[in-house]
């Protein structure tokens, strides 16, 4: 067992390293840092995934030790909430099993976690981190100013006659405000989720996934009691100051988890149509060019998390590897 340790320390010390060596070149290549980030998170997927919680762990504290004596340990803090965290906590859960007998199912088969409350945690992980990375950064009306300011500064300077007025200026910092962390909570929480998906199949084509491969389509939806933190989230955001800036965080995470139920519910709805492909690139590219479109879409989300409850990946003890999954 003592050496079995050691090797699965040394796998995850060597995932460690590659993950922060991927933070580096993030921070280093700016034009690229967004995928190179999200890039890093595949490393502690990949070993957490196929080699279990140890190897998590200590790839985690590696990537976070290297971070904070080649940078500072800010940005190694910054880097473990961002990335490592949340990458070593859904491959832990991911991992979690029972006997399908103590939810009332046959005694031969495992009930693993399930997949809508595995994307119910990453909303609530990534949420938190833009939180807390707000706060270290000062994030706040005063930042949004001069960030504004310059911006319209810029602009001035390219084109002479762009001369906004007070209120419009006013109302674009109120915008920015809110639609930043927004954004940013819901980029994030969509990054992570398809390192995760990568890092699933990744793991599971090569016969070392802990964890039977499931049927996206079918399985991932959100948690019921997500509705709710959305609603809370949406109605923070009329209050104003800090209520408001953590309300637009709640509604840019949890909204990016309804997205993603919305388009894994399409997929399950047109399967056997024979307009079923063309359909669904006409809906991803409309969802990346147009709002309305992803609204559409996080509405059929939103009015599918009840279905999400039901559906619990059931595998086989037996036969780990099987793909069937139970409904």
């Amino acid at each position: 067992m003592k050496q079995l340790n050691t090797k699965t320390l040394g796998i995850g010390a060597l995932a460690g390293l590659t993950a922060a060596l991927l933070v580096l070149g993030a921070s280093m290549q700016p034009s690229f840092s967004a995928v190179l980030y999200a890039a890093s998170a595949l490393p502690i997927l990949l070993v957490g995934l196929g080699w279990g919680n140890l190897a998590a762990i200590s790839s985690v504290i590696t990537a976070a030790v290297l971070g904070a004596i080649a940078i500072s340990p800010s940005f190694a803090l910054l880097m473990t909430l961002v990335t490592l965290l949340p990458a070593g906590w859904l491959s832990h859960l991911a991992n979690l099993a029972r006997p399908a007998s103590e939810l009332g199912g046959p005694d031969h088969l495992m009930a693993w976690y399930p997949l809508s409350d595995i994307l119910l945690h990453l909303c609530g992980l990534v949420t938190i981190a833009v939180i807390v990375v707000g706060v270290m950064i000062g994030y706040g009306p005063e930042l949004i100013d001069r960030m504004v300011d310059a911006l319209f500064s810029s602009i001035s300077q390219q084109q002479s006659e762009f001369a906004p007025d007070a209120a419009t200026i006013a109302q674009t910092k109120s915008l920015v405000l809110l639609m930043l962390p927004a954004i940013q909570g819901g980029m994030w929480v969509l990054m992570l989720f398809a390192a995760y998906y990568v890092a699933s199949r990744i793991v599971s084509a090569s016969g070392r996934g802990l964890r039977p491969r499931e049927d996206i389509p079918s399985a991932l939806r959100m948690n019921r009691n997500s509705i709710f933190v959305f609603l809370v989230g949406l109605a923070a955001t009329f209050f104003g100051g800090i209520p408001a800036m953590v309300g637009a965080t709640i509604v840019g995470t949890f909204g990016a988890g309804f997205l993603l139920s919305g388009f894994a519910a399409l997929h399950f709805r047109t399967r056997g149509k024979d307009w079923r492909l063309p359909a669904l690139i006409l809906c991803y590219l409309a969802s990346l060019l147009l709002l309305l479109p992803a609204f559409f879409i996080l509405v059929l989300g939103l009015g599918d998390t009840r279905k999400a409850i039901a559906l619990t990946p059931n595998k086989d003890a037996d036969a780990p590897k099987q793909t069937d999954t139970k409904i």
